[in-house]
């Protein structure tokens, strides 16, 4: 039976592979006639092949419509986890803890850019970033069961204090693992919020790793700061506000270190109006984002150097990267020294503190090759504490060339240093601090060094000052006191 078997499958085989040859020389009959004195040999070893090759043909056809069907899936996935239903419903509940950050027209940015930039003060938030948004509407769909096993999160500041409001707002305890470089005033904060707080690792990375064991070791329920759906949905939030006060905006520009903002923004912007371009933008040193898309999945970075700790994020979300290459336009990276001057631009033009990671939307506007456009700033946050305002200032006027030092050497005789002090008097300088060594050198006639740190206008100024001291016949060396 089994060999009757076998003959009836190989003569079904030879008429199969018959009808395909027939058919091959119907739809070819130019090369009909040009087979080889072997063509009986081909045949069959067609005819020992063809079972194989048609299941082949059959699994390559079926693997086709399953990736085809994985895809479709995919994209409803997307569709249906950030829906512009949930959008609205979040926008309305963020109203309970949230303030109106109305968008503030920038004549200073426009002007330097030739655009018409408005600014979304977020740093003007109960906690002082955005990330109340997200944290209140992720709690809010959390069950009662989920909320009174206590909250955990990591984050580097401004998460942190989003979560331990919303938890005070819910009557639940609050656990908040933070890198121990987060800024001492987003610490306090957070603790005066009633989290518990554990300081823990250099990054964000480490502390969400920490974060993760507690939650494990404790029944905690763990509140994503960005890889998180419902956290995603009340960042963009901010999106349906923009879109509301100007309806004709073109571009949205929006910090990334995990995503969870700028997956939001963009899909609402995308969801709202197509045409709008939304621009992701990332510090230099810490650029996950951008080097996955170009990868073209979630890439972790070896390490991160930045001085925007909100941003200073290794790995971003594999939830959110999916929308990520959907709805955003690019990305622009800034390096810290542009970081620096920014913060110059908004204390003096705007009077307003915005946080180092809040300035990347600032800094990248220089960077976006467009004009006369309607361009939105998200100021993301203002957490700064005074230690590092105070750092950031001293480098943005040293970098504006508003305040520098000048080394010099001077005869050893009175007199010498109220002459150097008339010099700069007379050409307006502002002398700051003085340094004066008379233990340099035995040479009497060069025998001080004198270093001067003084105040200037600009580089122009500056310029004429070092000028007017060579006019009168010294050798002024500038001193990076900085570096």
């Amino acid at each position: 039976m089994e060999e009757q078997k076998c003959s009836l499958e190989e003569e079904h085989s030879m008429e199969e592979v018959q009808a395909m040859e027939e058919e091959t020389d119907a739809e070819e009959p130019e090369t009909a006639g040009k087979e080889s004195t072997n063509a009986g040999e081909e045949k069959q070893a067609v005819k020992v092949h063809s079972a194989e090759e048609m299941e082949s043909e059959e699994n390559k056809k079926t693997k086709g419509e399953t990736e085809m069907g994985i895809k479709m899936e995919e994209e409803q996935s997307i569709e249906e986890g950030l829906s512009l239903e949930k959008f609205e419903e979040a926008s309305e509940i963020v109203k309970n803890v949230t303030l109106e950050t109305k968008l503030v027209f920038s004549e200073y940015l426009s002007s330097q850019t030739g655009n018409k930039v408005y600014l979304k003060p977020e740093n003007m938030q109960l906690t002082g970033a955005y990330k109340l948004r997200g944290a209140y509407y992720k709690i809010c769909t959390l069950t009662d069961e989920e909320r009174s096993k206590g909250l955990i999160t990591a984050s580097a500041g401004n998460h942190a204090q989003g979560v331990a409001y919303a938890a005070k707002a819910y009557g639940a305890k609050a656990v908040i693992v933070m890198p121990t470089t987060t800024p001492l005033m987003k610490v306090n904060r957070t603790k005066g919020y009633g989290a518990e707080v554990v300081l823990y690792g250099d990054v964000y990375d480490e502390a969400c790793a920490k974060a993760y064991e507690l939650a494990e070791e404790n029944g905690y329920t763990f509140i994503h700061p960005f890889d998180d759906l419902m956290v995603a949905t009340g960042q963009g939030t901010i999106a349906m506000e923009i879109v509301k006060e100007l309806p004709l905006v073109d571009y949205i520009l929006v910090p990334i270190g995990g995503g969870g903002l700028a997956t939001g923004v963009s899909t609402l912007a995308k969801l709202l109006n197509p045409k709008i371009k939304v621009i992701g933008v990332e510090p230099a040193g810490a650029n996950c984002m951008q080097r996955s898309l170009e990868e073209g999945h979630v890439v972790t970075l070896p390490k991160v150097s930045t001085i925007a700790d909100g941003t200073a994020v290794k790995t971003p979300g594999n939830k959110l990267f999916p929308y990520i290459q959907k709805n955003l336009d690019g990305i622009i990276t800034v390096e810290d020294h542009e970081l620096v001057v920014s913060f110059l631009d908004m204390v003096e033009n705007h009077k307003t503190v915005v946080e180092n990671s809040g300035l990347l939307t600032v800094a990248a506007l220089k960077h976006l090759d467009v004009k006369g456009k309607k361009v939105v700033a998200i100021l993301s946050g203002g957490n700064m504490d005074v230690t590092t305002m105070s750092s950031v200032v001293q480098q943005g006027l040293i970098m504006r060339d508003r305040v520098f030092t000048v080394s010099m050497l001077l005869p050893d005789k009175p007199g010498e240093l109220y002459r150097v002090a008339g010099i700069i008097a007379k050409a307006n300088g502002n002398v700051v601090e003085l340094e004066h060594n008379q233990f340099v050198t035995t040479n009497r006639n060069a025998a001080v060094e004198l270093r001067i740190t003084m105040e200037a206008f600009g580089t122009e100024h500056k310029e004429q000052i070092m000028k007017s001291l060579e006019e009168g016949g010294y050798k002024p060396r500038l001193v990076n006191v900085g570096g």
